[in-house]
């Protein structure tokens, strides 16, 4: 049977594989198979670079030429090779190092120095510094320009609703207005933060042999600095050096990394969370689409689905990631294979996220705020007004000014009248009196636009 998106396993691979085909040029197996080739090729380049220190034939512009041909016209015939060398192997990297040694073979001058390809090597020195890649390129390509829409997005709709009156609800109750710019500002902030702290987190590689220890590079070069060797080529791929392990690169990096991005999907599942509120509040309205159908019996339907998919997708992320961030750093001893396979799931984990992403982005342009009825709500809430009343009847030394206003306000329709009339009666400076009336439930917003300003300034 043909693989298509019908007879996926994963909704990833069938449903969503819109929202995922990027990432399959970086976390599919044919992709996992060329990064790991290319990094063979890299370092039989930097063994070969240092064919005086070891005595080996160098090799000239051509050879360098045909070894960088390898890697650029690697196609799925040559995946498929790899696989079947596998099946004998039964080793995943020895197969890519049997496939690269063949394809060698053509090669005069390399097939004299073919014993040099996966020299000193244990897989994870070909494994780890792959993933490296991978999760580099994925973050930069993919992650960082999705996170940096969605900035730009709430950066523009906080500047465009800076100044619209919102009531708000704490405990689900009416409470002290504020802006609907300054709430989307707070989101804003919090996932600018992340997006800040995911570019600065290391990508870490390791190229150090068996237990880290260059035993095997030292048995055969004994007079060679491996380390510097080991940092000069890890540094050269744009990934930072990690000097210290074990047989394998611990992983911590990918827990900081995946920490991060989980904590920016929490924040998106809060705001999925808020704004599907708002909408079933009407403070937004969802566009129409003509042909879309929001119920198989109810035709009125109009469901704030992009926000509920981005949720759900969002959380099944972090329940991968939050399972790596615990479990990768962690190996018995000097090595075992549990990390192996849950390696395997990166692409898995971040795959949920970017559908979660493109789910959010959809659901946002599809909203239109309704000003009217946010007006509505707040006219409808005057009581929220006895906040200012009790503070400034405070301020002037009115005992119990709070039990006062409580027992006008608290489980009572409260409209002008009544306020402006509880007003009226206050033993406070007249100016203080006409200051009070002349507060609304639409303009108590306090300093929310100024607060936007202040962000707007900093970026």
């Amino acid at each position: 049977m043909k693989l298509t998106s019908l007879h996926a396993i994963s909704p990833i691979d069938g449903r969503y594989q819109k929202s995922t085909e990027s990432l399959k040029n970086i976390f599919s197996e044919f992709s996992f198979l060329k990064y790991r080739l290319n990094v063979e090729i890299q370092w039989f380049k930097k063994i070969i670079s240092l064919s005086k220190k070891l005595n080996i034939k160098s090799i000239n512009k051509e050879e360098n030429i045909f070894l960088d041909n390898i890697l650029s016209n690697f196609n799925e015939k040559d995946a498929i090779l790899i696989k079947n060398i596998e099946k004998k192997t039964n080793h995943d990297v020895k197969a890519i190092e049997y496939f690269l040694k063949e394809k060698i073979s053509t090669s005069k001058v390399l097939f004299l120095i073919s014993e040099f390809i996966h020299f000193s090597c244990t897989s994870d020195d070909i494994n780890n510094i792959a993933y490296a890649l991978m999760i580099k390129d994925a973050r930069e390509k993919i992650i960082l320009p999705l996170w940096y829409q969605i900035i730009c997005i709430l950066k523009s709709m906080m500047c465009k609703y800076q100044n619209i009156p919102m009531l708000s609800l704490t405990h689900g109750q009416p409470a002290t207005p504020s802006t609907m710019g300054k709430e989307i500002a707070i989101f804003y902030y919090r996932i600018q933060r992340q997006y800040k702290k995911l570019k600065k987190i290391e990508i870490l590689g390791k190229i150090n042999g068996t237990t880290g220890n260059y035993n095997a590079h030292l048995s055969a070069y004994p007079l060679i600095d491996w380390h510097k060797i080991s940092e000069e080529f890890i540094t050269s791929l744009g990934i930072m050096w990690n000097p210290y392990t074990t047989q394998i690169e611990p992983h911590d990096y990918i827990a900081e990394l995946f920490n991060c991005i989980s904590l920016f999907n929490t924040i998106l599942i809060n705001f999925n969370r808020d704004f599907w509120g708002y909408i079933s509040l009407d403070y937004f309205k969802q566009k129409l689409v003509e042909e879309e159908v929001g119920s198989s019996i109810m035709p009125h339907k109009i469901n704030p689905i992009d926000f509920e998919k981005s949720e759900g997708n969002l959380g099944l992320s972090n329940a991968l990631m939050n399972y790596m961030i615990h479990k990768l750093p962690i190996s018995r001893w000097q090595r075992d294979l549990s990390d192996s396979t849950v390696l395997r799931n990166i692409g898995v984990s971040i795959a949920y996220a970017i559908i979660g992403y493109n789910s959010l982005l959809l659901g946002l342009s599809k909203l239109e705020i309704n000003q009217s009825e946010l007006s509505r709500k707040l006219n409808e809430n005057w009581s929220i007004l006895s906040e200012p009343i009790q503070t400034v009847m405070r301020r002037y030394g009115i005992k119990n000014a709070y039990e006062k206003v409580k027992k006008l306000v608290r489980g009572k329709k409260i409209n002008r009248t009544i306020i402006h009339n509880f007003i009226n009666e206050l033993n406070i400076p007249i100016e203080e009196r006409e200051r009070l009336k002349c507060i609304t439930p639409l303009n108590y917003i306090g300093g929310a636009s100024q607060i936007v300003n202040s962000l707007i300034r900093k970026n």
